[in-house]
């Protein structure tokens, strides 16, 4: 009797697969891919040294900075989004101050910040190469975007930044800059 019943069950399960697998699927929630966003990193001279990528997602967008060798000087530089695009004049102050609209105070470790234009240090190889990929909750588009009107840049600093100290947490000089628009 069992075995009649696992008999018939299974040949149940038999004629309805066919029945089942010609169910449309249903409709997936459509999930849009991130804007991607490349441009060159420029140093005082007006040579590429490198690329920066932005990936934009719901919440974070993803930086991914590639220093090439030679390109910075060996140690930890200060990052962070500047307020204009502009990076023709070779000490980069066209950028102006950090992308900051909601007025608060530098630094990361900050208990008054971060500001918007706050990044990660990056770390430059004893060649002057150097690889980093990090987020920011500082969108790409839209309203406080860094494509905005005027656009934003992307400035490396001569020192690292401490993320404590005002304005620019003792960073230093700008001495590489990549055009966001």
């Amino acid at each position: 009797m069992i075995r009649t019943l696992t008999l018939l069950a299974l040949s149940s399960l038999a004629t309805a697969a066919p029945a089942l697998a010609q169910e449309p699927p249903k409709e997936a929630a459509k999930v849009s891919a991130p804007e991607a966003f490349e441009s060159p990193i420029k140093n005082a001279k007006g040579d590429t040294i490198g690329k920066l990528t932005i990936r934009d997602g719901a919440n974070n967008l993803v930086l991914r900075v590639a220093i090439q060798p030679g390109g910075l000087p060996p140690g930890w530089h200060g990052m962070h989004f500047h307020a204009v695009g502009d990076c023709s004049d070779a000490k980069f102050m066209n950028s102006k101050a950090h992308v900051n609209h909601d007025q608060s105070k530098h630094g990361l470790l900050n208990p008054d910040g971060p500001d918007e234009g706050d990044l990660a240090n990056i770390f430059a190889n004893q060649d002057g190469s150097a690889n980093a990929e990090v987020s920011s909750e500082t969108a790409l588009t839209g309203e406080g975007g860094l494509k905005d009107g005027d656009g934003s840049a992307l400035i490396i600093h001569a020192n690292e930044d401490d993320h404590t100290t005002q304005p620019i947490g003792g960073a230093g000089d700008r001495i590489a800059c990549g055009v966001i628009k």
